[in-house]
């Protein structure tokens, strides 16, 4: 604050992570990081600097203050309010990740491998990947803040690849949570290997999907990447503030079906993408971003709080001390609706029917994007009849909003790992099964 800043923050991160890889039954790596350093940011108006060191002496701390000091402003040394200490409800999980041998971690590798393969003959090759981190944070700012906070998360990643002969198809499974190796008292990891073979040797039998304008029913859990990618980084400040969002000055506007309510929540427990704070030190909250259709709220950091007039929401992320933190999501999905399952499905005389979703990419200034299809089925006279491959949705997140005319009842979330301007950060996505009564299906012609 010496150079007459608004306002300065220090991010201080001591995180500790492990990954095992294991491909066609041998352990291919075994990685073990450790990240220690700190991110200094001030902030003048709008201006934003920041700094990262990773050398925690003294001298090398205050140099790095003194360059962000400088690189952001001059004038004359500014007050800031005195530090309060407070404490986080962090996480001690049941079983600590590094207590965890990597023998044991190695056996439920193995395991997993054999359940992938023992699913099919058509298994061709299998890879499995655990990985876990816990992040101790400390964060401090000129307004007063000075807190501490324990974050732990766990993950299972499984890929199966079924062939023929002439070609190849995959499937995947991805299971993550806040919390350590507990993780696995409820989670079965044989289970979830042959979900990932199922996928595989399902599409490798599929007919080509036919192109085209037809209805569409989105299944719950990783689903919600729909929303995630093609509208929830066009309700990011980010993108808002700039101006650089076709939602940007629409709050109070109904801007999708009345049948949409949408929730971005950072304190739902033991979830993939909750802390109890952020990474500015704000306590995470429940926001409510769509309400029956009508646009509620933007997810906001410090920064996109200056731009906007509006308070922050709990919404700064970043990836590590490396990074500035800015506005992302967290758990975002589509809440439950009231219509059955089964009558989204005998609804449609003749649609797609997408069981997984895969990647995609989006413009968030247009929002039009493009998403692959990882497992898919055609639907006629109201039946699912058979599987279908290389199918994607081709649309724009403003139009697909409106076009989601029902919405199921059983509500899932599916776990991923989301890259901005702070990195990557683990992110939640979920929905029930909804249906769209129209999207472009790209496919054979």
């Amino acid at each position: 604050m010496s150079t007459g800043a608004d306002f300065a923050e220090l991010f201080y991160e001591d995180s500790l992570s492990h990954s095992l890889n294991l491909i066609d039954r041998k352990v291919e790596s075994a990685v073990r990081g450790h990240i220690r350093g700190v991110g200094i940011r001030a902030i003048k108006g709008l201006h934003s600097v920041y700094v990262s060191s990773c050398d925690m002496s003294p001298a090398a701390l205050i140099t790095a203050a003194k360059q962000a000091a400088v690189a952001c402003c001059s004038g004359q040394p500014a007050e800031f309010a005195a530090l309060t200490a407070l404490k986080a409800d962090g996480q001690w999980p049941k079983i600590e990740p590094a207590g965890v041998e990597s023998a044991k971690k190695a056996h439920l590798l193995r395991r997993a491998d054999a359940a992938a393969r023992d699913y099919s003959a058509e298994i061709a090759q299998v890879s499995a990947m655990l990985m876990d981190k816990t992040q101790d944070v400390l964060i401090a700012n000129t307004q007063g803040l000075y807190v501490e906070d324990r974050r732990v998360r766990t993950r299972f990643y499984i890929s199966a690849i079924a062939a023929d002969g002439t070609q190849n198809q995959t499937g995947s499974e991805g299971p993550g949570a806040s919390c350590g190796y507990e993780l696995f008292e409820r989670l079965d990891v044989c289970d979830t290997a042959r979900s990932a073979a199922r996928q595989a040797v399902t599409m490798l039998h599929a007919t080509e999907c036919p192109a085209g304008v037809m209805p569409v029913a989105i299944e719950n859990g990783f689903g919600g990447v729909i929303f995630h990618e093609a509208c929830g980084h066009s309700l990011e400040s980010a993108a808002v503030g700039k101006g650089n969002s076709e939602f940007a000055g629409k709050l109070g506007q109904k801007i999708a079906s009345s049948k949409v309510t949408a929730i971005d929540d950072g304190t739902i427990p033991g979830a993939w993408g909750s802390t109890a704070i952020d990474d500015e030190g704000r306590p995470t909250q429940r926001t409510v971003l769509i309400e029956n259709g009508i646009l509620k709220s933007y997810m906001v950091d410090y920064l996109g709080s200056l731009e906007m007039g509006l308070a922050p929401t709990g919404s700064g992320r970043r990836e590590s001390y490396l990074y500035a933190p800015t506005s992302r999501m967290r758990n975002t999905y589509i809440a439950p609706g009231k219509d059955r399952d089964e009558d989204i499905i005998a609804s449609m005389e003749r649609g797609l029917y997408c069981k997984k979703m895969g990647g995609g990419s989006v413009n968030p200034v247009t929002g039009e994007f493009n998403f692959a299809v990882s497992e898919g089925y055609l639907v006629e006279n109201g039946k699912i009849r058979y599987p279908v491959r290389g199918a994607s949705l081709i649309g724009k997140g403003s139009q697909v909003l409106f076009d989601i005319d029902m919405v199921g009842r059983n509500l899932d979330h599916g776990q991923g790992m989301c890259g901005a301007a702070s990195g990557s950060v683990p992110t939640n996505v979920g929905q029930p099964l909804i249906r769209l009564q129209k999207i472009t299906v790209g496919g054979k012609q």
